[in-house]
């Protein structure tokens, strides 16, 4: 059931069965033009001279010359005399009505009132009676960095002192950096390191390829084969090595079948999306790996199918407690770090459980060979 279109008040439903080109047909062409400037068709594709209503019958004088047009412009513009103003203008007199805000309402009042903090007789007396250093310092413990410079702020977690002369009175700006010496080059080798994985030596613990240039893709396969027979190597870092997609699947393979590797690091290389979701699935077999890190990729976003899969493998892993990856959406974020603290917490309570049992066992036999 439909209801009849009115205009202005008028039922339309006896014009249903007209005819419109009927209609038209019995114009003249007069009649015609004055109904198309009454229409201002909402058309993009229409030039605008057939949308605008307005119409110049004149004909043109000759070809548009821009350049001569905004000269013309510009010299009517120049020799067109200003307007007189009304009331001449004094310095120092207001002229017309001057602004004055009006007084607060009672409810805002009351609101600012209510902002003020009773911190207690003590806590007043102390604050009354607190020097200058005192209060800067303070002003550091509580993170009120826009309230002193530099100097001040790192004197006060230091415990060296104010410098003189900078108290509430001078000026807060920032300091000249200290120049800090850039980070030596990585010296470790890759071929001896690659030796000692294979060769499951116990003093390698961590092993550091940060930085690293050049490294080809057959060295990065010869210490990836090693790792599953290795049992030692702990952390592994890979952190701007230009690692591409086809050694990093040959990591993720690696990572399957490795129990003693905690912490992975891959971060600013050049893995695709798809790749480290895999790298993420692999973490699932052996459920070994406490830290994983890929940010700083080729591809800064993810894309919300990506990190949900990420989301949707981390919420199953019961080992990971760190993972470094730039989460656009929330809600993925929010779900990680649920869960990361869940496996935090579980993992806190064995640990204080095992303490506790073998605290009681001690105990036992202290109280048998007594």
């Amino acid at each position: 059931m439909t209801t009849n279109q009115k205009l202005y008040g008028k039922d339309l439903s006896a014009y249903d069965d007209v005819d419109v080109d009927t209609l038209l047909s019995q114009l003249s062409p007069e009649e015609i033009n004055i109904l198309a400037k009454e229409v201002d068709p909402d058309d993009n594709l229409l030039p605008p001279s057939q949308r605008c209503s307005y119409a110049c019958d004149k004909d043109p004088t000759g070809p548009l010359n821009r350049k001569k047009l905004i000269e013309h412009i510009n010299k009517q513009a120049l020799e067109t005399p200003d307007k007189p103003e009304l009331k001449p203008y004094v310095p120092g007199t207001i002229r017309g009505k001057k602004w004055i805000p009006p007084p607060p309402s009672a409810k805002e009042a009351e609101a600012e009132e209510q902002i003020t903090i009773d911190l207690g007789d003590e806590y007043e007396h102390a604050l009354s009676a607190a020097t200058q250093e005192e209060i800067i310092d303070l002003a550091a413990i509580l993170g009120f960095h826009s309230m002193m410079n530099q100097d001040q702020y790192h004197a006060s977690l230091l415990s060296k002192g104010q410098p003189i002369g900078l108290g509430w009175d001078g000026i807060t700006k920032a300091s000249q950096p200290k120049p800090y010496p850039a980070d030596p080059p990585n010296m470790t080798d890759p071929d001896t390191t690659i030796k000692q994985v294979q060769d499951d030596d116990h003093t390698l613990i961590d092993l550091n390829w940060n930085n690293i240039k050049n490294i080809s893709e057959e060295k990065f396969t010869q210490l990836f084969e090693a790792l599953p027979s290795n049992t030692h190597l702990e952390t592994l870092s890979l952190t701007n090595t230009a690692m591409t997609d086809t050694t990093a699947l040959k990591l993720a393979e690696a990572l399957e079948h490795n129990n003693t590797l905690r912490v992975v690091n891959v971060e600013t290389n050049f893995i695709s999306p798809a790749v480290i979701v895999r790298l993420i699935k692999s973490l699932l077999t052996t459920k070994s790996i406490e830290e994983f890190r890929a940010s700083n990729q080729r591809s800064q976003v993810l894309g919300n199918k990506i990190e949900m899969e990420i989301t949707g493998l981390v919420e199953q892993n019961p080992t990971l407690l760190r993972l470094g990856l730039h989460l656009e959406y929330n809600d993925a974020r929010h779900r990680i770090a649920m869960h990361l603290q869940r496996n935090i917490d579980r993992i806190r309570k064995d640990l204080t459980l095992r303490l506790q049992f073998r605290f009681f066992n001690n105990l036992r036999r202290k109280a048998l060979i007594k």
